[in-house]
């Protein structure tokens, strides 16, 4: 990295506060001593976590864990979210709405819990910890899953699972030519070797989540600093069953202004390509190649590159625009509530596509697949198994509003709201107006499969 690059990412993670550290990653590494501390003392106060000056925190870390310290600059209360931000420190159940509207999700939901009666007298429980991945962050009062306690499909344990576990904090992972080809340099004879690693790559000069390409010197970043192929954090290292990842990360590009509201506009992200063979990484037991419906996956929902729409689902979705209407046309059938992946590792298509004001709003084509974030967010959403929206009942919008408690006649039911204010389903829809949906809109897995 330039040297002046690293002089703007040392000032801009000053100004973290202020909501100005975007360039603080650069696609890569940034500087130890923004996520470390050699002895936990700056002016003999400790650096941010809960251990005393001059004592000892795991990997020397400036939080008391892994995901404590992305936190220290990732979360915010809701008066300052935005941007980079992924949890909303101060959001409260049936108060402060989770604030933050990134395509991951905020992580606030992990934290809210609800409780509420549907019609017909039965208690309804929807716990915060089926909201997202419950990511350990002591600092935060985040605690790890205490009902799933390892991946759902795999063996990864609860009890480890933190922000290192998804994201590579040091960034070494980049894509070097217009292929999309990832390398990541190691040592040579290094026990973390792989054999698509390098003893030479080209170096980072920035971001690749939105659209950089590299250039015959210098590489960018993978999406999202996720961690691909040999990669194994050391907090899991000698875990029983615990194998490094085989799969890369998956390509795709977002537009720079990605944590916003949709009232108006979509904030698409362009997937192209791998990002259920990324997430199989953890998941593998439900993990759905359309190549391997032969070894026991035949009845799990597909979700993988090869798993095209088809014809069938491919005409629903881009003729579905709500609940018993089927008018809709290809050039705007696109809806960041349910998306695909293009089909490609072509950057320069991707990023032309990764834009939220409303210009690129084209449904699938025959290239088009289902992957696991058709369905679910990656960090958390406000409805169980972080999906999307509520798949625990029949109607979205009751009479063209959304539910709520409180709200009088049947948008009060528990069922639909589960326990959730009017102001807290519709955050879940990203302030879309639920006048985009049928007066009484049904789940949205119709967008594809059209049953409503």
């Amino acid at each position: 990295m330039k040297a002046s690059k690293i002089f703007v990412a040392a000032t801009l993670m000053s100004l973290a506060a202020s909501g100005s550290a975007l360039a603080f990653h650069d696609g890569g590494a940034a500087y130890c001593e923004g996520c470390h501390t050699m002895h936990n003392s700056s002016g003999n106060k400790a650096m941010g976590n809960t251990r005393a000056p001059l004592t000892g925190v795991n990997y020397l870390l400036q939080g008391s864990d892994q995901s404590s310290t992305c936190l220290n600059c990732h979360a915010k209360p809701a008066a300052s979210a935005g941007s980079y931000h992924i949890l909303t420190t101060d959001a409260a159940a049936g108060g402060t709405v989770p604030a933050n509207y990134t395509p991951g999700g905020d992580f606030a939901w992990t934290k809210e819990s609800f409780t509420a009666t549907a019609s017909y007298g039965a208690p309804i429980s929807s716990p915060g910890e089926r909201h997202g991945h419950n990511i350990v962050a002591a600092d935060y009062g985040m605690a790890a899953d205490s009902t799933l306690l390892t991946a759902p499909g795999g063996v990864y344990p609860a009890g480890n699972l933190a922000c290192s576990s998804c994201h590579d904090p040091h960034g070494k992972y980049r894509i070097v030519d217009a292929a999309g080809t990832v390398q990541r340099p190691v040592v040579g004879g290094s026990a973390t070797a792989t054999a698509g690693d390098v003893n030479k790559s080209l170096p980072i000069n920035g971001s690749g989540s939105y659209g950089a390409l590299p250039t015959t010197t210098e590489a960018v970043g993978v999406y999202r600093l996720l961690a691909g192929q040999g990669y194994l954090p050391d907090s899991v290292t000698g875990v029983a069953g615990i194998t490094a990842f085989a799969a890369d990360p998956p390509y795709a590009v977002v537009n720079s202004a990605y944590n916003r509201k949709e009232t108006t506009t979509d904030t698409r992200v362009a997937y192209g390509t791998g990002m259920s063979e990324w997430c199989s990484n953890c998941h593998t037991g439900i993990h759905n190649s359309a190549a391997a419906l032969d070894a026991g996956t035949s009845f799990l929902h597909p979700a993988s590159s090869d798993s095209t729409l088809g014809a069938t689902v491919l005409a629903n979705y881009n003729a579905y625009v709500k609940s018993a209407d089927f008018t809709g046309t290809v050039a705007t059938a696109y809806t960041s509530m349910v998306p695909f992946e293009e089909g490609t590792k072509d950057r320069a298509a991707l990023a032309l596509h990764a834009l939220n004001d409303g210009t690129q709003t084209a449904g699938a084509d025959a290239n088009s697949n289902v992957m696991c974030l058709s369905c679910h967010r990656a960090h958390a959403s406000g409805w169980d198994s972080m999906t999307r929206w509520n798949n625990k009942s029949e109607f979205l919008t009751v009479a063209g509003a959304y539910p709520g408690t409180g709200v009088v006649g049947e948008g009060g039911y528990g069922q639909y709201s589960m326990g959730k204010t009017q102001a807290e389903v519709q955050a879940t829809f990203y302030d879309r107006p639920a006048t985009v949906y049928a007066t009484y809109q049904r789940s949205l897995c119709n967008k594809c499969h059209a049953k409503d």
